[in-house]
């Protein structure tokens, strides 16, 4: 039963079987169980090749060897796996807002040179309530209460131009 709804719901959200896809992928529970799940939709249903972006932001000592355990999982799985590496200084202040940015700018680059339009990003329903909770202390307003969508084009331009979010 729930693996029919995930077939119907991941066949929904693809817009064509052929084209390469790609999962911002961490290598903890939420991305491994979405690349998981898109590997097996993939395997029956399409021949889209899948990638797993991999970003490796240089904030601390273990974040290169992070990167490579993420990746060497990824390939394990049958995904294709990049590492994306944020390079330069690190500010001071605002490290989760700019290194947040500084991620999208690569997934976004990253997308565009492999040629994929959707990229996937794994979220649970605590996410979305964090979100809402977030959106609420900003006073966003009543569009800020819908949360995440299931798929939207980015609204942050112009890291992730030309990109559909899952």
């Amino acid at each position: 039963m729930l693996s029919e709804k995930l077939d119907t719901y991941f066949s929904t959200l693809i817009q064509d079987g052929q084209k390469p896809l790609a999962v911002a992928f961490s290598g903890g529970g939420d991305s491994t169980a979405l690349l998981s799940l898109l590997l097996k939709w993939a395997a029956q249903h399409s021949s889209n090749k899948i990638t797993a972006l991999i970003v490796d932001h240089g904030l601390r000592a273990s974040s290169v060897q992070e990167a490579q355990l993420a990746a060497t999982r990824a390939k394990n799985m049958g995904a294709g796996a990049r590492i994306l590496t944020w390079e330069g200084a690190k500010p001071n202040t605002g490290i989760q807002e700019k290194a947040r940015m500084a991620r999208y700018e690569l997934l976004g680059e990253a997308c565009r040179n492999l040629g994929v339009e959707q990229l996937f990003l794994g979220h649970n329903q605590d996410d979305q309530a964090e979100t809402i909770f977030m959106r609420i202390q900003k006073q966003s307003g009543w569009r800020g209460m819908a949360g995440m969508t299931a798929r939207k084009m980015s609204p942050l331009w112009p890291a992730l131009y030309g990109v559909e979010i899952i």
